[in-house]
């Protein structure tokens, strides 16, 4: 098992890694060209800025077994399908009683946006967000040992 971490936004990187390195789990974070990233433990995998470019080759990286972090719905069902797990920043597991749900709120708001309208705004990360998270990730990577 693999840790893989759609890198470029993902504001837990630092709770990845410190949580991988006591499991002794391999972790490799993709980014694109526009970050830089060296954490002193992960396998750092940087891509091109092509529209997708790090999803891209995240999803190709991925083995049945494996925990994928991302807050993209589109990786996540990829995720799924490759029969590995996958969990947001904030903690939610994705799984197959709500991705259909979640790709449908993905387009719709991007039907939304197409058509000039505004859909909802991004709240401040808290300390909560980071605990939810922290407890999701620890739970399915105890799951696994």
């Amino acid at each position: 098992m693999k840790i893989l971490v759609d890198a470029d936004a993902c504001p837990v990187k630092k709770i990845i890694v410190r949580l991988a390195k006591e499991k002794k789990l391999p972790v490799i974070m993709l980014i694109d060209t526009s970050h830089v990233l060296n954490d002193g433990y992960s396998t750092v995998i940087t891509v091109d800025k092509g529209r997708d470019s790090a999803d891209i080759r995240l999803v190709n990286l991925i083995e049945p077994g494996d925990v994928v972090v991302t807050q993209d719905f589109g990786v996540a069902a990829m995720a799924l399908a490759r029969e590995a797990y996958a969990l947001n920043q904030n903690g939610m597991e994705y799984n197959s009683g709500n991705m259909d749900r979640l790709l449908f709120e993905r387009a719709l708001g991007q039907e939304i946006r197409r058509a000039g309208g505004r859909t909802g705004h991004i709240r401040k990360r808290t300390k909560a967000d980071d605990a939810a998270f922290e407890a999701s990730f620890r739970r399915i990577l105890e799951e696994r040992e």
